[in-house]
């Protein structure tokens, strides 16, 4: 199958995403300053929020960059990713808007945890489409950081109970991590192409 449909798909909702995440964000009634205050955690969960589907939309570009081919499996563990990703924007309001309150700290790091996982599974699909030997199988090698993720996920769902601030410490984190682009792809691609 081509995979230039399910790339256009998965940017489309991506952008939906996006789009709903910012319009949850109440204009405030007041004209000064201080009326922003009470959306400062909005805004922060906003931020945060914001660079991780920046980070998978990058990353998910790359993934099917690297792609030759995609199978019936691929389409289902990309709409798994996307199942997962549509959730952000609800996680990320309640947690806003509760002032990052332990429960919803807590499932914000769940829908997190999914969305590494249903991306994991979105891997193995296109390197089992694409072969062993695949650009995409030789560019992820061990996948440190990919496996790092879900760990410190769950280590960060368990904070949030403790103090809720290092559970988005560690989001953050994971975040971070993955703020860097992952040049691996891009390298065996140009491999490939030398």
């Amino acid at each position: 199958m081509n995979k230039n449909r399910l790339e256009a798909f998965s940017d489309g909702v991506l952008a939906i995403i996006i789009t709903i995440m910012v319009l949850e964000m109440k204009v405030p009634h007041g004209t000064s300053f201080a009326s922003l205050k009470p959306l400062f955690p909005v805004f922060l969960s906003y931020i945060l929020s914001f660079v991780y589907l920046g980070i998978y939309w990058n990353n998910h570009h790359h993934l099917l960059h690297a792609a030759r081919v995609v199978s019936g499996g691929v389409l289902w563990a990309n709409l798994h990713l996307l199942f997962w990703l549509s959730l952000v924007p609800f996680v990320t309001g309640w947690m806003g808007e509760n002032h990052f309150a332990p429960v919803p700290v807590a499932l914000y790091g769940f829908v997190l945890l999914m969305a590494a996982v249903s991306y994991f599974i979105l891997q193995t699909k296109i390197i089992k489409a694409n072969g062993k030997d695949s650009v995409l199988a030789k560019a992820l090698g061990s996948d440190a950081k990919g496996k790092a993720s879900p760990v410190l996920y769950i280590i960060a769902i368990g904070c949030s109970f403790i103090n809720e601030w290092i559970a988005c410490g560690i989001y953050g984190l994971v975040a971070l991590m993955w703020l860097i682009p992952d040049r691996r792809i891009e390298k065996k691609l140009k491999e490939g192409t030398n």
